[in-house]
Parts: structure tokens; C-alpha cells; sequence
């Protein structure tokens, strides 16, 4: 695992951006896990701009999302569907035939889970998974006592993750309580993730994730498993953390970050 420090939040977003565009422009038709929520749309919007501003080509890319809320068609304004082509594949030359969301309609889920864990398989894998981190330490939808080689499934959402996302939704919908996201085992099962973290409510979260014993209590705690990890942190979302100096020399010294001052 690798642990970069940014000192601002606009740092961490901007490095993340870069490495995602500069793994597309190495392989076209890359196979990209994707993420939601606040702290992606900046990232997205970075994207956007590089395909808005430098060509960047999106258009043999495949995508596959982390989750889906159970419950919600696409055309939802709350569903993940509808963030992702509002926030990325409706402005960039994406074929939305090849961007994949679990179904949170299906009339059978586990036959949907299976179904979407194939549709991977089928794309030879993820090249690279963008990762956010949950206050419970979740990476998808992966609460805890989520098994370290679990696949996709159906997920009961936790109080904390219900209180931290609820305030997100708009309109008369309800969150739902349950949610479809590919399991830890899935993600592991990347080439390369990333995650991206900011703020210092995530401080405490990331400092466990990074640092903390490897336990199911905690599903990020896995990724200090996987062989090709970053963590991207802002100054504040690494605050905690134990080791602070050496991830910043890491990062100021190591030949391959040196195109990213």
C-alpha cells in the first residue's frame, strides 16, 4: 500500500484524476471500477475537463460500478445510474453500453449479483477501482463483518451509513436500507485501486484503515492486503495517521511521483 499526502483537498482530487486519465490514455479500452458520492464529483468534473479541454478519449472505455441501491430505477434522481450520467458518462464519449451498474430493480437480485460479478469476468477483470471509504470504513457498500472474500451481493446498510447518506437524497424517495455492491473479495480481485479520501471527518476511518489490524469489522482494511494500492489523502483526512513523514517523503523522493509535483 502506498500513502500519499496531499495538503489540500483540490491536491488529492487532482492527483487522482491524473492517474486515472494517465491509465486511460495507456491502455483505451481500460477497465475502470467506479465510485460515488461527494467527494467523486469533484474528480469526475476534473475528467470532464480533460475531455472537454484535451481530448481525452473515453470512448472504449468499460465501466463498472461499485453498488446500486436496491429499489431504485435509473431514472431516479438518487440512484447511482442517474449520478453517474449526470456527473460523468452524459459528458464525456462514453458508450453507455459498456458502463455497468448493478440492477437495483432486478426481480432477482442474487441472479443480478451473479450476473454483474460474470459481466466482470467477461471484461477480463478491473484494470483499475476507484475507492471511496465510508465512516464505517466501508469500501462499497462492504459494512462490517463483511466477509474479506465476498462477492457481490445484497448489503443491509448500517445506521451510520444510513445517517451519513440519507441527507443526500432529494425529493420524497427514501433511502432505502439495502443496496447491491461488489464484494470485498471483488475489489481485491483489481489490478490497482485507488482511494481517494478528504476532509477530517475521515480522518479517524483512514488512520484505522491504513494502520489498523486487518478485521471484517473494517473492509478497508483489506486493501492492506491487495499489491497495488494508493491512498490519496488531503492533509486533514490523513491527519491521524502514524507515519505521516515518511508517506510525504515517499511521495516528494520516489521517481514516479516526481510528475506529479
Amino acid at each position: 500500500m502506498e500513502v500519499i499526502i496531499r495538503d489540500t483537498r483540490e491536491k488529492a482530487v487532482s492527483l487522482t484524476a491524473s492517474l486515472i486519465a494517465r491509465a486511460l490514455v495507456k491502455k483505451p479500452n481500460l477497465v475502470l471500477g467506479l465510485a460515488t458520492g461527494r467527494t467523486m464529483e469533484s474528480v469526475y468534473q476534473l475528467l470532464v475537463a480533460m475531455y472537454e479541454d484535451d481530448g481525452l478519449d473515453f470512448s472504449l472505455a468499460r465501466t463498472f460500478n461499485l453498488d446500486e441501491y436496491v429499489g431504485l430505477p435509473p431514472e431516479d434522481p438518487n440512484s447511482y445510474r442517474f449520478y453517474m450520467n449526470r456527473h460523468l458518462f452524459h459528458r464525456v464519449n462514453i458508450d453507455l453500453r459498456n458502463t455497468h451498474l448493478p440492477d437495483g430493480m432486478a426481480e432477482d437480485i442474487e441472479a443480478e449479483c451473479r450476473n454483474y460479478e460474470e459481466k466482470i469476468v467477461d471484461c477480463n477483470g478491473i484494470d483499475l477501482q476507484l475507492l471511496g471509504i465510508g465512516r464505517t470504513g466501508h469500501i462499497g457498500f462492504n459494512e462490517p463483518l463483511s466477509a474479506m472474500r465476498s462477492r457481490t451481493r445484497p448489503k443491509a446498510l448500517s445506521p451510520e451509513t444510513v445517517a451519513q447518506n440519507a441527507p443526500l437524497f432529494t425529493g420524497e424517495t427514501p433511502m432505502p436500507r439495502r443496496a447491491i455492491t461488489m464484494g470485498v473479495g471483488t475489489i481485491l480481485e483489481c489490478r490497482r485501486c485507488i482511494l481517494l479520501a478528504t476532509g477530517k471527518e475521515k480522518a479517524e476511518v483512514i488512520a484505522k484503515a491504513v494502520e489498523g489490524p486487518v478485521t471484517a469489522m473494517i473492509s478497508a482494511t483489506a486493501l492492506q492486503l491487495h499489491p497495488n494500492c494508493t491512498v490519496i489523502v488531503d492533509a486533514e483526512a490523513g491527519s491521524l495517521l502514524q507515519n505521516q513523514d515518511y508517506y510525504r517523503w515517499i511521495f516528494e523522493n520516489e521517481p514516479d511521483w516526481q510528475q506529479y509535483h
